[in-house]
């Protein structure tokens, strides 16, 4: 009697967890910590529901997304990997909105006498994110650009797969200073701001949101999304340090 007792509470179990929905989320690196909180905020609200959450560069999210892998909502830190994905008609444009909004700096250790873009030439290793993938390189890379150093920096470039290991590389001395957001620069243990990028040499930074076709079919995906636009959610994205308008 009691094994079958047993049996029939793990039945049980294994059925509710079955009923759970599942939602995918693909976010840009440089959103982790907010996007974390945001998460764990509406799972209190909402427990039957599981977060499935995957961290990378927006180009290799876009990419994975393209060729299949799961997702019902992906973040980018640019719109050019979002209009890649719409594209692709793998995300329905009318889902396309933007979701915050960050800043460029230049962080290192506190006390390097760098306190503007032409001061970086007396440098010898600086971490961006890769351009190919990383909207943070890729901005670096405009900036470096407009400024006219371009040609005096690239061989001093120290390539990271993401903005978070561009931080980390700067954190450890890897570099002598990396180009990240300024939410990332803000968790930094180590490295400190030492100026920001003028916002006339690169791109605004903006992070669009989409449902993928798959996302957009999915119930759950959609209440969570419909969450992303609360007042609430925009609290925390600004404790992130983020620009909400």
């Amino acid at each position: 009697m009691r094994s079958l007792s047993i049996a029939l509470l793990l039945t049980l179990l294994l059925s509710s967890s079955a009923l759970a929905g599942e939602i995918h989320l693909s976010v840009a690196a440089s959103m982790t910590d907010a996007v974390k909180e945001l998460s764990a905020t509406y799972q209190k609200k909402t427990a039957d529901v599981v977060l499935l959450a995957n961290f990378a560069s927006s180009g290799a999210l876009a990419k994975q997304i393209a060729q299949g892998a799961p997702a019902d909502i992906f973040i980018s830190a640019n719109p050019k990997w979002m209009t890649y994905l719409v594209d692709e008609k793998r995300i329905p444009t009318e889902t396309v909105r933007t979701f915050a909004y960050n800043s460029l700096v230049f962080v290192g250790a506190k006390g390097l006498p760098v306190v503007s873009m032409q001061d970086l030439v007396h440098l010898k290793r600086i971490a961006i994110g890769s351009p190919q993938s990383v909207p943070a390189g890729q901005y670096a890379e405009q900036a470096f650009k407009a400024a006219g150093l371009y040609d005096a920096l690239k061989d001093k470039l120290v390539m990271a797969q993401d903005v978070r290991q561009a931080l980390v590389y700067a954190e450890r001395g890897e570099a002598e200073g990396a180009f990240v957001y300024k939410t990332d620069a803000l968790l930094a243990k180590e490295a400190v701001i030492l100026f920001e990028v003028p916002q006339a040499l690169y791109t605004e930074v903006a992070y669009p949101i989409g449902l993928t076709a798959e996302g957009a079919d999915n119930k759950d995906a959609k209440a969570f999304y419909d969450f992303l636009k609360t007042d609430a959610a925009g609290q925390i994205l600004k404790k992130f340090g983020f620009v909400v308008r």
